[in-house]
């Protein structure tokens, strides 16, 4: 159902020239550069949760909108935070009515959300959907809908997966299941891509790195912030097993019995939070280790000028914002060698270190030796390297061009699909599968008996050309002259 066919040009038989290839070059750019996308972004992590998912989220489509494109969201309720509501420029987020089953993700019978999807996709009239992660079996589903529906699908994968254990076994052939027939993939590192494509076995050629990125107003430096008669090191982490809590629950009593000065300031909650707690008592340090709990992301930078020395000790991580974030706010960053942290910072501006508290020890007190001596670069420095590496309207930029790529590309009828679905998923999981893909369609077909997609009500644009906003930048821009015409 929905099958888009490329569109086919004929080559006129002309002598090539340079200024006809560069005419033909500056049209097709033109092209792409004027294509507005309808575009859901799905996932279970959303704001009032708070986590790199929902900033990555909120902050791409903070962007494209500001591209002139029309983003709206999709996620599950939270509380009393249920229905539509909006956010800045026009943001519309619908929180629909879905049973939470673990750790905020949605539980799936990949049928239950159909209709609440699809009921989204065709009231703001829906071209691309990107679901995120793949903790989120709210983004599965809406991947396995989108297609039954016809529309053109991309994945943003946020996280690293082993291969070994039972839970990673399952998640991958879901993963497999998901990717076979999206039309792309985007991963945060090329470790993340390189991981991914083996869990998935797909194609490299339909998978991009694109990096998370900060907001460098949001992160600047204050010096005057920081008590410079001691040494203070930063961390904000979930506190849970991933983000290395029993390692820093070793570093802290080894670091402090040899520096008198030195004091940890910590944000962030999860269950591990019992063994800090545990190793404050035991070793008396109520004023030397202080446990913020959970975090405001609008206070995350007012606890971070604080300090002298952000750590971070996760285990595994596809792309770590945190150590970005602080090293923006002008600090020296320590941080474990694991998945794509290499990639993050270039060498000058982070210590890395095996994962063990042995070497996150030296690390740490290498730079708290550079930090006494003065051999540091002080924060405006750091933070004036930083904010160019990752910004959002870069990020923006190339998911653009992915969208792009993505609107040119046929999506596979129901026969291709249970095709791609068995040849490429294994004779057991393809074919169970399949025969999903089958009842989902089916359904699909109900519902479209039910309640015919021409008698749904259109949605008024909040973003996108067609908004008031989009309508008030198009004539800002028609205003502005054109230099290629004076």
């Amino acid at each position: 159902m929905g099958h888009r066919k490329r569109g086919h040009t004929h080559a006129h038989k002309t002598p090539p020239s340079l200024d006809t290839h560069s005419s033909n070059t500056l049209r097709h750019s033109d092209h792409e550069q004027g294509l507005k996308h309808r575009i859901c972004m799905v996932s279970d992590f959303f704001y009032p949760n708070m986590g790199g998912v929902e900033s990555h989220i909120y902050q791409l489509s903070q962007c494209l909108i500001e591209k002139g494109h029309k983003v709206v969201i999709a996620t599950h309720a939270y509380g009393d935070r249920r229905g539509i509501r909006y956010l800045i420029n026009g943001l519309k987020v619908y929180y629909l009515p879905l049973q939470v089953m673990y750790n905020q993700s949605t539980a799936t019978t990949c049928f239950h959300s159909l209709p609440l999807l699809r009921c989204v996709f065709v009231r703001e009239r829906i071209t691309i959907v990107h679901a995120h992660s793949s903790f989120s079996a709210m983004a599965h589903d809406a991947l396995f809908h989108a297609k039954t529906m016809g529309l053109n699908t991309v994945f943003t994968d946020h996280s690293l997966f082993g291969f070994a254990d039972l839970s990673s076994v399952l998640t991958n052939k879901l993963l497999t299941v998901s990717l076979c027939d999206t039309n792309h993939i985007v991963c945060v590192s090329y470790t993340s891509k390189e991981n991914t494509v083996l869990r998935a076995a797909l194609d490299p050629e339909i998978v991009s790195v694109i990096p998370n990125a900060v907001d460098p107003t949001d992160f600047t430096p204050d010096p005057c912030r920081r008590d410079n008669s001691k040494i203070t090191i930063v961390v904000i982490s979930r506190l849970v097993y991933r983000k290395g809590i029993d390692l820093l629950s070793g570093i802290i009593p080894e670091l402090c019995e040899k520096h008198p000065d030195l004091c940890f300031l910590i944000g962030g909650e999860g269950p591990k939070r019992i063994i800090l707690e545990e190793v404050r008592e035991k070793y008396q340090l109520h004023d030397r280790v202080r446990l913020l709990g959970a975090l405001d992301h609008k206070d995350v930078r007012d606890v971070l000028v604080q300090g002298h020395i952000f750590l971070n000790t996760s285990l595994t991580e596809a792309f770590c914002m945190a150590i970005v974030e602080g090293a923006s706010c002008g600090l020296q960053v320590v941080s474990t060698r694991v998945g794509g942290i290499p990639e993050v910072l270039p060498d000058e501006l982070v210590t890395l270190c095996e994962p063990s508290v042995r070497s996150l020890c030296d690390g740490l007190e290498t730079v708290i030796a550079r930090i006494r001596t003065g051999n540091v670069a002080s924060p405006a420095t750091i933070h004036h390297k930083v904010r160019t590496l990752y910004t959002w309207r870069n990020v923006a930029e190339r998911t653009e061009k992915v969208y792009n790529r993505v609107c040119r590309e046929p999506v596979l009828p129901l026969s291709a699909r249970l095709h791609r679905l068995r040849s490429h998923c294994g004779a057991v999981a393809g074919s169970i599968f399949s025969f999903v893909a089958v009842i989902n369609f089916i359904f699909l077909l109900f519902l479209q008996w039910l309640r015919p997609d021409r008698l749904v009500d259109v949605a008024v644009d909040s973003s996108g050309p067609h908004s008031r906003m989009g309508q008030l930048l198009s004539k800002k821009k028609s205003k502005v002259p054109n230099p290629a015409l004076s």
